[in-house]
C-alpha cells in the first residue's frame, strides 16, 4: 500500500467527517430553535397551508381588477363562513362520535386477535398478545390524536383558538401582500442571494400549493366515494370515517392504509365478515381510481419524490412529531427536494456547446 495515498485518503475522510458533523450539528441546533419557536412557527405553517387553498380565488379577483385588500378580505370572510359551516355540520358530530369510533376499532382488533388464536393459525403466544395490545393502544392514541387535530388543531381548545386566529390573520396578509413579497425579499438580499432565495421560494410555493390543493381534492373524492359505500352497506359511523379518510389523504401511503384499516374494522364489528370484505374491496377500488385516474387528472405536477422517500419521510415525521409530523413530512420533504434540485442546477458545469471546435476523441476521431 502507498503510504502517501493512505494518508491522503485518511485526511480526506477526516475532513468529510468533520464537515458532516458540523452539518448535523447545525441541523440539530436548527431543530432545537424551531421547537422553541413552535408557538410562532405553527400558526405560520397553518397560515401558509390555508393560503395555498385560498390563493386561486384571490388571484381570480385580482385579475378582475379588485384591490388586494378587498380581494383578500372577501376571500377571508368566505373562508370563515365555509369553515363555520363545516364545524357546525361535520366537526361537532365527529367529535361526539369519536369515542364510539375508538371503541369500534378496539373491538375490531380484539376480534382479529381471537380469530388469529383459533384454527387454522392457532397463534396465541405472549409475543402476539403483546403485539395486539400495542396495536390497541396505538389505535386509541392515534384516533384520539387525529380527532383532536381535526377539531381543535392543537392539544387544548385555548391554544387552538389562538393558533387559528393567528393563522387567519397571517392568511389575510399573505393574500393581500403575497405578490409583493418576493420583489421585496430580492431587494433586501445581497449578491446572488437576491436571485437564488426568491427563485427557490417561488418554486417551493408552487410545489406546496400543488401538493395541498391536489391532496385536498383527492381526499374529498375518496371521502365521498368511500363514505357512500359505507352508507349503502349500513356501516355505522359513516361521517367520522369519511372525515378520517379526508384527513388521512394528507399523509400519503400510510394515511390511506390507516383509514382503510379503521373502516374495515368497524364494518367487521358491526356488520360481519362479508360486509367487511366488501368494504375492503370498495377501498381497494377507490385507491386504484385515485392512483390511476383522480390524482393524475387533478395534480398538474408531481412532487418528484419516490414512493420509498415518501414512506420514509412520513415514518420519520411521525416518530419525531407525532400526527403533526406525519402531516408535514411530505411537504417538508418536497421543499427539501426543491432546494436540492436548485443547488444541483447551480453546481452543474455548463453544457458544452455542440458547435464548438474541439478535438474529437474515441470513435468519433477515428471515423
Amino acid at each position: 500500500m502507498s503510504s502517501t495515498r493512505t494518508r491522503a485518503a485518511l485526511r480526506t475522510s477526516a475532513r468529510v467527517s468533520a464537515e458532516l458533523l458540523l452539518i448535523l450539528l447545525m441541523l440539530a441546533v436548527s431543530l432545537w430553535v424551531l421547537g422553541r419557536m413552535w408557538s410562532v412557527v405553527w400558526p405560520l405553517v397553518i397560515g401558509l397551508l390555508l393560503t395555498t387553498l385560498t390563493w386561486p380565488p384571490t388571484r381570480f379577483l385580482l385579475r378582475r381588477g379588485w384591490k388586494p385588500a378587498l380581494a383578500a378580505s372577501t376571500v377571508t370572510v368566505l373562508f370563515l363562513l365555509i369553515a363555520a359551516g363545516v364545524v357546525a355540520l361535520i366537526a361537532v358530530p365527529v367529535a361526539s362520535q369519536s369515542g364510539e369510533l375508538t371503541d369500534g376499532v378496539v373491538d375490531g382488533v380484539q376480534k382479529v386477535r381471537e380469530w388469529a388464536a383459533g384454527p387454522p393459525l392457532n397463534i396465541g403466544d405472549a409475543q402476539i398478545d403483546k403485539a395486539f395490545d400495542s396495536a390497541v393502544s396505538r389505535a386509541q392514541d392515534g384516533l384520539g390524536s387525529m380527532v383532536g387535530a381535526v377539531v381543535t388543531g392543537v392539544s387544548t381548545v385555548v391554544n387552538g383558538l389562538v393558533t387559528g386566529v393567528l393563522a387567519l390573520f397571517l392568511m389575510f396578509f399573505f393574500l393581500k401582500d403575497g405578490p409583493r413579497f418576493l420583489p421585496w425579499l430580492a431587494r433586501q438580499l445581497p449578491g446572488r442571494l437576491s436571485t437564488d432565495v426568491p427563485t427557490v421560494a417561488a418554486r417551493g410555493w408552487d410545489t406546496l400549493g400543488s401538493f395541498v390543493r391536489s391532496q385536498a381534492a383527492v381526499g374529498l373524492i375518496d371521502a365521498v366515494l368511500i363514505g357512500l359505500g359505507l352508507w349503502i352497506l349500513g356501516v355505522p359511523l359513516v361521517l367520522p370515517l369519511a372525515v378520517l379518510t379526508f384527513v388521512s389523504a394528507f399523509v400519503p401511503i400510510i394515511g390511506a392504509f390507516f383509514a382503510g384499516f379503521v373502516a374495515v374494522l368497524i364494518a367487521l364489528v358491526s356488520n360481519g365478515l362479508t360486509d367487511a370484505l366488501i368494504v375492503l374491496a370498495i377501498i381497494v377500488v377507490v385507491q386504484q381510481l385515485e392512483g390511476n385516474v383522480f390524482q393524475p387528472m387533478i395534480q398538474s405536477r408531481g412532487l418528484g419524490l419516490h414512493a420509498a422517500v415518501v414512506l420514509l419521510a412520513v415514518t420519520l415525521g411521525g416518530s419525531l412529531a407525532g400526527i403533526v409530523g406525519s402531516l408535514l413530512a411530505v411537504p417538508v420533504a418536497a421543499l427539501i427536494a426543491v432546494i436540492w434540485n436548485y443547488v444541483r442546477e447551480q453546481l452543474q458545469e455548463p453544457s458544452q456547446d455542440p458547435g464548438t471546435d474541439e478535438p474529437e476523441t474515441g470513435v468519433a476521431a477515428l471515423s
